[in-house]
């Protein structure tokens, strides 16, 4: 196999699935690369959380990658896979089947939808369509009570994205002040573990409940859940009157994994080796939120950690199909800014340090830069 007649498919158009195409470019002019997804847009969900404020819209947050792909001698096919054979040499979707040398599988996660009743909370980090949906609802209340919260899954308590939660909880919280319709409503934060965000350093959640008592926001917190009603969160230590439930459940693989032979952990993700390389399948690889990698039990699930992976992805992919040994790792990183609407926190965290900055309004400014410096790759 020579670097210029590799045929590689990459499955998905997240963050993970286009840092993978960029570093693979970068590394192999030559690679006949396709790119398999519905449509061809990059949709920046790390935006949401401005959408209720409007702060940002949907035009600002769903990117065209045409262009992109274009300067990167992309093919896009439009379309949802649905399964694999010859070991993953082929790739089955619903535009018809694809041959490839390599794949990388780039699709994300799924949100665990098993609690009765959960079609009464919004799920926000599900797109840009539920972050509208709160928008609508924010608008249309007069008053009451708002519930947030989220859950991990049970059977792999990394996959969770929590983080937002909190950002949607004091962005509101922020909003309602500023529209001065905060008296007029209550905010409760729920989760079924006692300290909420641990993966983020238990300094960080002692400072995150801190920051509830000090907006007044009530908590409801190491209760099992048991369903969500049309007004209400019932848990086993008793129930919230709701008329706004925002909750983020679980994350697991996508139902498409179920039809085929791909290993599986045991909270449904696929099991990846230090190197991104599925197990026991040959030239196949995973990114992001779709995979179950080794590292410390805080490692995140967030864009930035799909693309430390994505890059050590293509470098061994690469190195693969050359016939070299696949070496590269990816650090274990957790980077994030807990945007407040108007402040924001840093969390740093690495096997070797914990850092956190107090809330600045400097930090608000500069996650709205990286934003506008990570689309730029991507803009035409």
């Amino acid at each position: 196999m020579t670097a210029t007649t590799a045929r590689i498919t990459v499955l998905g158009a997240g963050f993970g699935a286009l840092a993978t195409v960029r570093e693979l470019r970068r590394r192999d002019a030559g690679a006949e690369i396709t790119l398999v997804s519905p449509r061809a847009e990059l949709h920046y969900l790390p935006g949401i959380i401005w959408i209720p404020s409007g702060l940002r819209t949907r035009e600002q947050l769903v990117v065209p990658l045409a262009p992109f792909f274009e300067r990167m001698r992309v093919r896009h096919v439009a379309a949802d896979a649905t399964g694999l054979q010859d070991g993953g040499r082929t790739v089955l979707t619903s535009a018809g089947e694809l041959r490839n040398d390599a794949l990388v599988i780039a699709t994300g996660g799924r949100f665990i939808k098993k609690l009765p009743g959960i079609e009464h909370a919004i799920t926000p980090c599900e797109g840009i369509a539920a972050a509208e949906r709160i928008r609508d609802r924010l608008r249309a209340m007069e008053g009451g009570t708002i519930a947030v919260g989220f859950a991990a899954n049970p059977n792999e308590p990394q996959a969770v994205r929590g983080g937002p939660m909190f950002e949607f909880l004091f962005g509101i919280d922020t909003q309602l002040r500023r529209e001065g319709r905060r008296g007029r409503f209550e905010l409760v934060f729920f989760n079924p573990s006692k300290e909420p965000g641990a993966r983020l350093g238990a300094r960080t959640v002692q400072q995150l409940l801190a920051e509830m008592a000090r907006r007044g926001i009530r908590t409801h917190l190491g209760h099992k859940m048991v369903r969500f009603d049309a007004d209400k969160v019932v848990t086993e230590g008793g129930e919230i009157a709701a008329d706004l439930i925002l909750f983020m459940p679980g994350m697991t693989g996508n139902a498409w994994f179920d039809a085929t032979e791909l290993p599986r952990s045991p909270g449904g993700l696929l099991r990846a080796d230090a190197q991104c390389r599925i197990e026991g399948w040959e030239h196949a690889y995973v990114v992001g939120d779709s995979g179950s990698f080794p590292g410390p039990e805080w490692m995140p699930k967030q864009a930035h950690m799909a693309d430390l992976q994505a890059r050590a992805a293509a470098a061994n992919l690469v190195d693969a199909l050359a016939g070299r040994t696949p070496r590269a790792g990816f650090k274990a990183e957790l980077a994030c800014i807990i945007d407040a609407l108007d402040r924001g926190t840093l969390v740093w965290r690495t096997p070797q340090r914990h850092v956190m900055l107090p809330s600045s309004r400097a930090m608000h400014w500069a996650k709205r830069a990286f934003e506008s410096r990570y689309l730029r790759q991507y803009r035409g």
